[in-house]
């Protein structure tokens, strides 16, 4: 029987470790391939043991791959397939880890042949670091990842990509592209883009930058870590989910705006209500998860 081959398209981060916890469970019953820009990415990648052998040629990268992993940002991963796609041999598989669904599946389903198939997934992990020497292999490990079965791929295929996922003992769930675009939109990408205001909130400020910079403690640390994460990933997932992030962003916008009243009109007890109902759900949300899946 012969080995899987699974090409990794994008080893950076999350290719990176999906890699290495794949090859950490099935060693050398698994061939990975692997396509980065640069010959020193492909160099590290080959080192740190997440492919066994890498190129520059996404194309060189996908022939005879059994299965495909889409890692790039989000807006690389159609123009990718677009491109590869006449090179893929007969019931190949295609899964990806973009931020975003709807915009990846709907034009991917589009343009599959028949014996090409597709199923749509996202790692909920990651790391304010990028690049593959920022990957391990537990990366995924007790982390929710979600698949999206609305893209029409057999009943086999979609378990043969659980069943590869599920090596990397990440938690897997399922969610329509419409939920997991909203949900992802609330959990991660508002949150980036709030990280960064925080942090882009100090040249506002200029005035006291060097101040607020001696001031600035764990909690200032912590709230605006994943503010240090890849511009390109997040310039792709807000212009690829701008629905979700305009209809949230306009919500917190609100949220703020009342405050900001509460705080002008001295009205503590409409302060007082606004963290007691986040702590609560808050709390409530760690308790729930406790069990399921490592929160990051």
């Amino acid at each position: 029987m012969s080995k899987l081959h699974l090409a990794i398209l994008g080893v950076g981060l999350i290719g990176g470790a999906f890699g290495m916890a794949l090859k950490n469970k099935l060693g050398d019953d698994i061939f990975i391939t692997g396509n980065t820009r640069t010959q020193k990415s492909i160099d590290n990648a080959e080192r740190l043991g997440a492919i066994d052998k890498g190129y520059l040629d996404p194309i060189e990268c996908v022939k005879g791959a059994d299965i495909i992993y889409l890692s790039t940002p989000v807006l690389q991963i159609v123009p990718l397939v677009e491109k590869i796609l006449p090179h893929l041999k007969k019931g190949a598989i295609l899964t990806d880890a973009g931020s975003t669904k709807s915009y990846i599946a709907r034009q991917i389903m589009n343009m599959l042949p028949e014996n090409i198939y597709y199923v749509a997934g996202h790692p909920m992990t990651g790391r304010e670091k990028s690049g593959v020497t920022a990957a391990n292999k537990d990366l995924f490990k007790n982390k929710c990842y979600v698949i999206v079965k609305d893209t029409k791929a057999p009943a086999e295929v979609l378990q043969k990509v659980v069943d590869l996922i599920k090596l990397t003992e990440a938690n897997i769930t399922t969610l329509t592209l419409e939920e997991h675009d909203r949900c992802a939109s609330i959990i991660s990408h508002i949150p980036h883009i709030v990280a960064a205001g925080l942090v882009n909130l100090l040249d506002k400020n200029p005035n006291d930058l060097e101040a607020c910079i001696t001031l600035a403690g764990g909690g200032f640390k912590d709230t605006t870590r994943i503010a240090s994460s890849n511009a390109d990933m997040w310039a792709d997932v807000c212009i690829s989910n701008a629905e979700p992030i305009i209809e949230h962003l306009s919500q917190l916008q609100a949220i703020f705006s009342n405050m900001i009243t509460a705080i002008a009109k001295k009205d503590r007890q409409t302060i007082h209500n606004y963290f007691v109902e986040s702590k609560t759900r808050r709390d409530m949300i760690l308790e729930e998860t406790k069990d399921k899946y490592d929160l990051i």
